[in-house]
């Protein structure tokens, strides 16, 4: 156990900060601190000793340089010996403690769209992660803060021990480089970014340093064989499922296979502008529906596929009020997550002890960019998120003799959206009944698209007469076409792009299917 005696505190992240130091001041730490940091606690009232007081040396450009100095980093670094305390002595440095610190804002600043290169680098932090840096690996004695949501676990320490234990230093220290290297990587892929290319702006930078944090082990991964752990990005936008929060009444853990299941659900569910809900199984939408009312949709998203949807995943985008969460209440499922639950719905559904919820707060619009990562053996494929789609059916080409009416343009506006999040080949035929847009059959993950049209054939049954069909990429053949006429479908919507398109246009008009082509394929493997 270190007893702290003196603390070098400088941030930029203020939160919490002079509740903090007045707890430190309290049981009478020394504090020695740098500008702005040293500006808001002497407005607190409380003292504290300028570094530029402590080393004898002033600030210089503009602040680039202030703790950059032997008695600072000398007073971290020293161990418990008598030659560095000596070589610490003959310089009239003192031990330092604790280290309070967290970087300039860089990747705060990057998210800005208006933030200039100059500005950027100004808030490349020098003389923070040194600092960090030096106190983390000096653990064994010294304590090192950087996130202000430790620091209640820090004080309790010391309020109750006097001191900072060994495992609480380490788990800091990890705790510390793990920032340092997150904020390393990120100036890093901001940097490379920059280079030069015939070809334009690079869009992947040649240097990509991934920073997430664990959140929770998992129960088991796919299989009870196999290990997992649930790791959150360390900017993860609003709305993803990285800073969703539980609001179930407890029960079961979510599983691997849960997480990849709402992120497909969330994937989907956010691409539909009016109260819509998804149904998913292993990463598949079995149902999905648009309606006037929340309730009305994810009822008719189940009964899609009302076999499937037992023991689903189900994702909504808008908040759960009463009457759904009893409709919810209804069925066998795993998960429900939505942007938020109201009072009376939470208590509906905390009957249903292994019913987890998760609320995601307000989803990113469709159109919001981000990055897919795969891993394969041995390297990682990376490509920016496929945030197309809307718009694309307003824009398509009518290739056939008969026109979609406006009826069908705006159902086929709704297929094109969830033919997008199933997995390929992909064929989905939906329907609009009392003014809930909903699907009637999905073929998933099949190896020939015929194949897939004849699975969401046979699922929709006699729902398939007078649907929309969406294939997410072209056919091959006209044989797709000639399947689903035979089960009445009047509207397609494909990419187009086929060697045979004559062919497939030609079999779409024999049969008085009207068919556009939006010029854009959706594959997801």
């Amino acid at each position: 156990m270190i007893p702290i005696r003196r603390a070098l505190v400088s941030v930029s992240d203020k939160r919490a900060l002079v509740p903090f130091v007045t707890a430190l001041v309290g049981r009478g730490v020394e504090v020695i601190s740098t500008g702005g940091t040293a500006r808001a606690l002497r407005e607190a009232a409380l003292p504290v000793t300028e570094v530029s007081a402590y080393t004898g040396s002033p600030e210089i450009m503009d602040g680039r340089v202030k703790t950059l100095h032997p008695k600072v980093h000398g007073a971290i670094l020293m161990r418990e010996r008598d030659d560095d305390r000596e070589a610490l002595a003959s310089i009239g440095g003192a031990p330092i403690d604790l280290v309070v610190v967290n970087l300039y804002p860089f990747e705060e600043t990057l998210k800005r769209q208006n933030a200039s290169h100059d500005e950027l680098v100004e808030k490349i932090d020098i003389g923070g992660p040194a600092m960090v840096r030096a106190a983390a690996k000096n653990h064994p004695r010294v304590t090192v803060v950087v996130d202000p949501d430790d620091y209640d676990r820090v004080v309790e320490e010391i309020v109750r021990e006097g001191a900072v234990s060994h495992t609480t230093r380490v788990a800091l220290a990890a705790k510390a480089f793990a920032h340092t290297a997150a904020y390393d990587g990120a100036i890093a892929a901001y940097l490379s970014g920059l280079e030069d290319t015939d070809s334009g702006p690079v869009l992947h930078p040649r240097a990509l340093h991934l920073a997430y944090e664990r959140q929770y082990t998992l129960r088991y991964g796919e299989n009870p064989h196999q290990t997992a752990a649930f790791y959150r990005e360390r900017q993860a936008p609003e709305g993803s499922l990285g800073l969703a929060r539980s609001v179930g009444a407890g029960g079961k853990e979510l599983s691997y296979n849960n997480l990849l299941d709402v992120d497909a659900a969330l994937e989907l569910v956010r691409e539909l502008s009016g109260p819509a809900a998804v149904v998913v199984k292993h990463t598949n939408p079995c149902g999905a529906a648009e309606a006037e009312a929340l309730v009305d949709a994810f009822r008719s998203a189940r009964e899609a596929d009302a076999l499937s949807s037992f023991g689903g995943i189900v994702a909504l985008n808008r908040a759960v009020d009463a009457e759904t969460a009893r409709a919810l209440g209804e069925t066998f499922l795993e998960v429900v997550a939505a942007p938020s639950f109201e009072p009376e719905a939470l208590a509906i559904l905390h009957t249903r002890r292994n019913l987890r919820l998760l609320a995601l707060g307000p989803l990113a619009p469709p159109e919001a960019p981000g990055r897919v990562l795969r891993f394969v053996s041995g390297a990682l494929l990376v490509q920016d998120r496929d945030n197309r789609g809307a718009g694309e059916v307003d824009d398509a080409r009518v290739v056939t003799r008969r026109a979609p009416d406006a009826a069908e343009r705006a159902l086929m506006a709704f297929v094109w959206s969830v033919t997008k999040h199933v997995k390929s080949n992909a064929i989905v035929l939906a329907r609009a009944t009392e003014g809930v847009r909903h699907t009637v059959g999905v073929g998933a993950g099949q190896m020939s698209r015929v194949v897939a049209c004849e699975i969401a054939c046979r699922r929709a049954g006699g729902l398939a007469a007078g649907a929309v069909l969406g294939s997410d990429a072209f056919f091959p053949f006209a044989d797709g076409v000639l399947r689903a006429a035979e089960a009445g479908v009047r509207t397609i919507v494909q990419p187009g792009g086929s060697v045979r398109d004559d062919e497939v246009i030609a079999a779409a008009d024999a049969h008085g299917i009207a068919m556009v082509f939006t010029g854009a394929r959706h594959f997801r493997h």
